[in-house]
């Protein structure tokens, strides 16, 4: 007789580095709709596209750029609740581009710095926590083991 192993479900723990998953994906596609919101405005999007095309690029980089953070976390949330032996790779890969992010936030973008710092910390203060917890924990080990 053989018996079927199940790996652990994800619980305890590992709901805390979900739900940054989770709230960081909702906050990408906010910041997605936000950047497609010139195109639905007449006045905005005449704006948009007929003045100095460096506008134009500035605002295209940005959708890119979000539209791309949305879609991966997207796929990592996906791979999470899939239990994937990827996912602690991917989950770190992911916390240390959130952190860049929030460093081109605090660096370039037109943000009051109060936020910009508040966003960079968060940023910091979860990858501080989750990368080790992804490398280290017996648990993460145990529960994504899914091919």
């Amino acid at each position: 007789m053989t018996e079927s192993v199940n790996p652990p479900r994800i619980a305890g723990w590992l709901l805390l580095p979900l739900a940054w998953l989770i709230m960081t994906m909702l906050t990408s596609a906010l910041v997605v709709a936000m950047y497609l919101s010139p195109l639905f405005d007449t006045e905005l999007r005449t704006t948009l596209f007929t003045h100095a095309s460096q506008l134009f690029t500035q605002w295209a980089i940005s959708l890119l750029t979000a539209g791309v953070v949305w879609v991966y976390s997207i796929w990592v949330c996906w791979m999470f609740c899939k239990r994937s032996r990827r996912l602690p790779r991917h989950y770190i890969l992911w916390l240390l581009m959130t952190v860049l992010l929030a460093l081109k936030t605090f660096a370039f973008t037109p943000v009051a710095d109060n936020k910009a710092i508040q966003t960079l910390l968060l940023s910091l203060l979860a990858a501080a926590v989750f990368v080790p917890y992804f490398k280290r924990s017996q648990r993460v080990k145990e529960t994504f083991i899914q091919p």
